[in-house]
């Protein structure tokens, strides 16, 4: 960076270099709460919006969110923040102290990006994404994607405008900016190097899990059981994980989520139906390490810091997939979990065994649905969402072309054939939200996951027998010690480097997977 000229901001009147550093520090770190505490709010109305809303407040809310994201926008971008990071950056105190000099770099990567975003387009998207989410509600309860499809192409066209107002990096495209977003320093190419020769290996073992003689029986996991129980048994498992629930809670959305909406206050959700009670455990599972994740993020004292906040959506989702998959998919976990099941649904599940309902729980078969799929095929799907939004921003693939294009990679890489809208194009929420470029992060997330998992199995000696006894505390731990504290202090890289020795590969991945197809299939 430049270096600047020693002078003093009429906003601010503090002196950008000698003493003044520690007083424009500390002045910024107060603008950055009250922003915080504004996108709490948003937050909320938020999280509302997909739990207990009356229908007929959607008008009202989308105005709430609209004027909510212009005054939050304005804020952080205003030339008091900006005065207030320059301050800093001159700052030879500031920049000697590797804590507040990381959040001073973050602070900059995101008042940078901010200000490139006129404030009309900001509130403009977050209209569309509240009605565009009410629509989408609507579109997938009657299976109708042309209820959605202006709602669609508007997202897009918006998102598009997005990505030139970042700018499009040397060489890249405009997907580059949005997943940069998500994932900073990612790119479609890179995306490209990663998904390839992970695909290359998943392909053949999907196909030898399809072709073993010996099939589990999927019935365990398929146990009608009453929905309360069910919200009962998920709740349970979340709160022996670690998740705080005097700290957070749990409700019911058409699509599970998590919101860490400050200190003391992180939102998640979950769905049910009577014969799922294996998936719904699962996004119980998935949702509480999100929650876990942001709790233990250091925002009681740096609520609105940089520092206090998650690296990326990858890591975000490394933290939900582990205890997702790594954990609660586990043979261990059962041998806990399958007793605490017998203790709130009884008879129907009584004669059934851990080994039983761990078998059920990892079967490898094609799921139109994403968030029910088993591990292996799962990567399948955030491959086939990745290239679909990608095409649509570039203008390859028009809207309206959607369901068709999708159905046929549904029928060439699962071979399934899409019998409808819900459970084709309009499964997931993502894009009503406007959020294009976060799908590539799950994927991302399973790599992150399956490579702590194994640092986790050389630190924890006896990690899967304390599992076995329903002791999760030691993971929870490692994972607050290596990850959670560190905030945006580290990128995702180098976190993933400082945790596990090892750069990020789809090696540990691959060994887990393997694994477990000879484990479940034999």
């Amino acid at each position: 960076m430049a270096k600047r000229a020693k002078r003093t901001s009429k906003r601010t009147g503090i002196s950008a270099g000698g003493t003044g550093g520690a007083g424009a520090y500390d002045a910024l770190m107060k603008e950055l709460r009250e922003v915080a505490t504004l996108g709490s709010v948003a937050s909320l109305i938020g999280w509302d919006q997909e739990t207990y809303m009356p229908a007929a407040g959607a008008g009202l809310r989308a105005g709430q969110r609209e004027m909510l994201s212009g005054m939050i926008h304005e804020r952080r971008t205003s030339k008091k923040i900006g005065d207030l990071i320059r301050a800093c950056e001159s700052s030879a105190a500031v920049r000697r102290d590797a804590k507040k000099s990381a959040n001073i770099r973050e602070a900059r990567r995101d008042y940078d990006r901010a200000t490139k975003l006129p404030r009309s387009l900001v509130e403009e998207m977050a209209r569309t994404s509240a009605l565009g989410m009410d629509a989408w509600k609507d579109a997938k309860q009657e299976s109708n994607f042309k209820k959605f499809l202006p709602w669609l192409q508007k997202t897009v066209e918006l998102n598009r405008e997005k990505a030139k107002c970042y700018g499009v990096p040397k060489g890249g495209e405009h997907y580059d900016a949005l997943l940069d977003e998500f994932e900073p320093g990612m790119t479609a190419k890179k995306t490209e190097m990663i998904f390839g020769p992970l695909r290359a290996e998943l392909v053949p073992l999907i196909e030898r899990a399809a072709s073993a003689k010996k099939k589990p029986d999927e019935r365990p996991a398929r146990v009608v059981l009453p929905i309360e129980q069910q919200k009962e048994f998920a709740t349970k498992v979340a709160a022996q994980f670690g998740f705080d629930f005097n700290a957070g809670r749990m409700d019911v959305s058409s699509h599970p989520f998590c919101d860490g909406v400050g200190p003391g206050d992180t939102r998640m959700t979950n769905r049910y139906r009577p014969d799922g009670w294996c998936d719904a455990l699962s996004s119980a599972t998935h949702e509480g390490g999100h929650g876990m994740y942001e709790q233990g993020l250091p925002k009681e004292k740096m609520f609105g810091q940089p520092l206090a906040e998650a690296v990326s959506l990858g890591i975000h989702e490394s933290q939900s997939r582990l205890w997702e998959n790594l954990v609660g998919r586990s043979q261990p976990f059962w041998q806990w979990g399958i007793k605490l099941a017998r203790e709130v649904f009884g008879a129907p599940v009584r004669k059934l065994s851990a080994d039983d309902v761990y078998r059920a729980a990892n079967v490898v078969r094609p799921n139109f649905i994403r968030v029910e799929s088993d591990e292996l095929t799962y990567n399948l799907h955030i491959m086939l969402r990745f290239d679909l939004e990608r095409a649509m921003l570039r203008g390859d693939l028009s809207c309206r072309d959607l369901p068709g294009v999708w159905n046929a990679r549904i029928k060439s890489d699962l071979g399934l054939k899409v019998p409808d809208d819900r459970r084709g194009c309009l499964q997931d929420i993502h894009w009503s939200m406007g959020a294009l470029g976060y799908f590539p992060t799950y994927t991302f997330g399973n790599l992150f996951a399956a490579q702590f998992w194994e640092a986790i199995g050389r630190d924890i000696k006896n990690r899967d027998a304390r599992m076995a006894k329903g002791d999760y505390a030691p993971i929870l731990q490692w994972l607050r010690e290596k990850i959670h504290r560190h905030g945006r202090m580290y990128s995702a890289n180098e976190l993933c480097e400082r945790a596990t020795g090892k750069p990020l590969t789809h090696a540990a991945l691959i060994r887990h997977l393997t694994a477990k197809v000879e484990n479940v299939y034999g």
